[in-house]
């Protein structure tokens, strides 16, 4: 059976990661990777559906185990990947999609195999735009995701692939061209390489 694909979605914050990882996991090919977190559960949060929430300690024996591929620290709790859970759905999915930042997905890349894409926005304006209609930026923190986003792009050179986030459904449709050329890609073939060389003699 072969490994699924580990697709890496990265983008500044307001870009539509989120709409268009929504519209590729309706698929039943595709899942999604659940974080894992040492923050108490919200009310409406479920255990393995919204992050894989745990102790500190349990945290901190993960990553002594090397059972985390990356991890940060925010508000005095850590977020982090689980190796295990990562590996797991690799096997049970054709695609496995993680939403993470650029210091995140250069870990990952560092200890898996994975495609990276980063999405960009048409432009700052309409990043900023995008940012305003949420109506929870104040301009402080709106001044504070444009400075984060241009720290961010600066760093997409080093992905697999760029894509221009003019609309959901086009960037969904790119998602699923570059799941579709990596599939064909030879080394998940080699099997089938060695098979068909056999059956000539």
């Amino acid at each position: 059976m072969k490994e699924g694909i580990l697709l890496i979605i990265s983008g500044p914050s307001g870009v539509g990661k989120g709409s268009v990882i929504k519209v590729l996991s309706s698929h039943d090919e595709v899942a999604v990777s659940v974080s894992a977190t040492t923050r108490k559960p919200r009310a409406f949060e479920k255990d393995g559906v919204d992050y894989f929430f745990m102790s500190k300690e349990e945290f901190k024996e993960n990553i002594e185990k090397d059972n985390i591929v990356e991890y940060n620290e925010y508000c005095g709790n850590f977020y982090g990947t689980m190796k295990d859970r990562l590996k797991e759905l690799l096997k049970k999915h054709e695609v496995v999609l993680l939403e993470i930042d650029v210091n995140g997905a250069e870990k990952v890349y560092e200890k898996m195999k994975c495609v990276r894409v980063f999405v960009l926005p048409p432009s700052f304006s309409e990043l900023k735009k995008r940012l305003l209609k949420r109506g929870s930026e104040t301009e402080e923190v709106l001044k504070k995701r444009l400075d984060q986003a241009f720290v961010e792009i600066e760093k997409s050179g080093r992905y697999d692939y760029l894509i221009v986030n003019e609309s959901v459904e086009q960037t969904a449709k790119y998602l699923k061209e570059i799941i579709t050329a990596e599939k064909l890609k030879t080394f998940r073939s080699i099997k089938k390489i060695e098979q068909l060389l056999k059956e000539r003699f």
